[in-house]
């Protein structure tokens, strides 16, 4: 009996209860379902490296390896074409003035602006200019133009219940004639000059030979020699209708011009009125004592700043020699 038994217990059902038989038969094809799903999603994710994530996509691929300075190519002989007061804001202003950070007037806020607005443009133009607190010289900006800034300037104002007009463009750069210039037929109008200053020249020499009486036969040799001793004073007087070149024109030749330049765009925003101690343009008193100390000295202070003037002038990018030309532009001018 004890052996029958031990046989029926190994070949017994492991299910035993009809809860197990349940269970069993569930697993039997929730298993088998979840099995097939991890394969398809295995074989699907195989041409997709990181699936779930754009991070390997090309657009993301070639932001990753792009250079971190770019560069653009820019047509330096082609017309400056300046921002409007609306795109500077969004470029420059809008991170401070748009929600009134550190100070700054929100634009829009009639309140805020009022008294600024009431200083008048030109101390609003200075701030922005030269900067205040914690805004910078131009915003941070110092690509743009002294235009651009005052076309700022007038589009927020404006917006916060200014009525400011339009800041005048500045003239284009070789607009004008240049002063001495010839007009258009200059070259028919010069030669009948040339002609007319020749004759002038021949004709006290004319008159000078004929009142001469004629020369005694033994002093023929005498005759002879006079016009050779006048010929080399002849030969030396320059051409008829031209004239020596005027020793302004030489020293304005030997001005860079690079320092008119610069001083045009940075320079006069302190030098123009005298602003902050700096010695106004043209003021010979006022430059004399910085005269005196010789140019070096002065591109030095230009270089590294002194006072209430930045380095260079607030014009990071410029060099060295631009700067000694503005010096020199500004220096000729107060001489």
């Amino acid at each position: 009996m004890s052996k029958e038994q031990e046989h029926t217990q190994e070949h017994a059902s492991l299910i035993k209860t009809p809860q197990q038989l349940i269970v069993t038969v569930v697993l039997s094809f929730v298993i088998p379902i979840i099995i097939i799903l991890m394969l398809v999603n295995m074989v699907v994710s195989q041409g997709r490296s990181g699936a779930g994530s754009n991070a390997l996509t090309p657009d993301a691929i070639n932001k990753r390896i792009a250079p971190v300075a770019g560069f653009d190519f820019v047509d330096i002989t082609a017309p400056k074409v300046f921002k409007t007061g609306e795109q500077v804001f969004a470029a420059v202003c809008t991170s401070c003035h748009a929600a009134g950070v550190a100070g700054a007037p929100k634009v829009g806020d009639s309140a805020a602006w009022g008294p600024r607005i009431k200083e008048g443009y030109e101390a609003m133009l200075n701030i922005a200019l030269h900067g205040k607190g914690a805004m910078p010289a131009k915003g941070g900006n110092p690509s743009l133009s002294d235009y651009e800034v005052a076309r700022a300037v007038v589009f927020m104002a404006n917006k916060s219940g200014g009525n400011l007009p339009e800041p005048a463009a500045p003239a284009p750069e070789g607009g004008a004639p240049a002063a001495g210039a010839a007009p258009q037929g200059g070259g028919q109008a010069a030669a009948p000059a040339a002609g007319q200053t020749a004759q002038a020249q021949q004709a006290p020499a004319q008159a000078t030979a004929a009142q001469t009486p004629p020369a005694a036969p033994g002093n023929a040799a005498t005759a002879a020699a006079a016009p050779a001793q006048q010929a080399p004073s002849a030969q030396a007087a320059p051409p008829a209708g031209q004239q020596p070149p005027a020793q302004g024109a030489t020293a304005q030749a030997a001005v860079n011009p690079a320092g008119e330049k610069l001083y045009k765009s940075t320079c006069f925003a302190c030098h123009s009125s005298g602003v902050a101690g700096a010695p106004k343009f043209g003021d010979k008193s006022a430059w004399d004592k910085y005269i005196q100390t010789g140019e070096d000295a002065m591109v030095k202070v230009a270089l590294t700043g002194k006072g209430a003037m930045p380095p260079k002038g607030g014009a990071a990018n410029a060099s060295e020699d631009d700067i000694r030309a503005a010096v020199r532009y500004m220096v000729n001018a107060a001489k």
